[in-house]
């Protein structure tokens, strides 16, 4: 499969569009992680455990995406746009949502 945010690929046609695809997950983040955070954002520096959750959250929705095109037949998502969201109470959750255009690709 192949994911790219670009709106198609080099030396391939697209033969077939199927529609968009998403791919969403939200990830809490515990109250320890939330309170090593805040001392790291106070000392400065990189915040280890908010970006372990960043990244399973993106992977997890890349891997939804993925499933949902291969349900609708397609070979590759183009077009795939990625956004990061603080959302729930207090912004306690995490949230990764993938979009894109399911294809089908047929090369020249």
């Amino acid at each position: 499969m192949i994911l790219t945010t670009t709106p198609n690929v080099e030396g391939q046609n697209i033969e077939h569009y199927y529609g968009i695809v998403v791919g969403e997950a939200v990830m809490g983040a515990n109250v320890l992680k939330d309170f090593f955070a805040s001392v790291r954002d106070f000392v400065g520096g990189r915040s280890g455990s908010y970006e372990d959750e960043l990244t399973k959250a993106r992977k997890f929705a890349f891997s939804e995406l993925e499933q949902e095109a291969r349900i609708m037949g397609a070979n590759a998502v183009v077009g795939i746009a990625i956004d990061y969201e603080v959302v729930g109470q207090k912004g306690s959750m995490l949230m990764v949502s993938i979009s894109g255009t399911a294809v089908k690709l047929n090369a020249h």
